[in-house]
């Protein structure tokens, strides 16, 4: 694994390490971590850094939906334009192209199931290209982006003696 690949995957574990630590694991300097994290945003390898957050904690109404969507590609980009304006909305995360029975697989946030299901039936389904939607509810996340999130007890479900 070359030293660049380290450094992703040092980053992946940890977005907020210091180049100096950086430094310190890999056997280099600060400066040299510094220029090839340069070097990766550059090249569009490294795109973004970003926070695992447990949006159930900040708000116990938070919805999050995986929805499968069939598609007619378009004749002139094919699944990119429909792809492209699925993922022009604020309320998408995350926009894939899939193998299988579906399509594309689009993960949406929401405050509440009703503005989930107000999205794909005013939003999505309506749009050209989108044949179909199936949304799927998360209930619970147990691990994302290699983290595990921890399920606080819920005192209902206890009985006491």
């Amino acid at each position: 694994m070359n030293i660049k690949e380290q450094i992703i995957n040092i980053l992946r574990q940890d977005a907020r390490i210091s180049n100096e630590r950086i430094a310190v694991m890999l056997d280099t300097t600060a400066n040299e971590v510094e220029k090839l994290i340069e070097e990766l945003e550059d090249e569009g390898i490294i795109i973004g850094y970003t926070a695992i957050t447990n949006d159930e904690k900040l708000d116990k109404n938070f919805v999050c939906a995986l929805i499968d969507v069939k598609v007619s590609p378009q004749v002139s980009c094919g699944y990119d334009g429909v792809a492209a304006n699925i993922a022009a909305y604020r309320e998408v995360s995350s926009v894939y192209l899939m193998s299988g029975g579906y399509d594309l697989s689009v993960t949406i946030k929401g405050k509440n199931l009703r503005e989930v299901a107000m999205f794909v039936t005013e939003r999505l389904a309506p749009l050209d290209g989108v044949i179909s939607t199936t949304t799927h509810f998360i209930l619970h996340r147990y691990k994302e982006k290699d983290k595990m999130f921890t399920r606080d007890t819920d005192e209902r479900g206890l009985v006491s003696p």
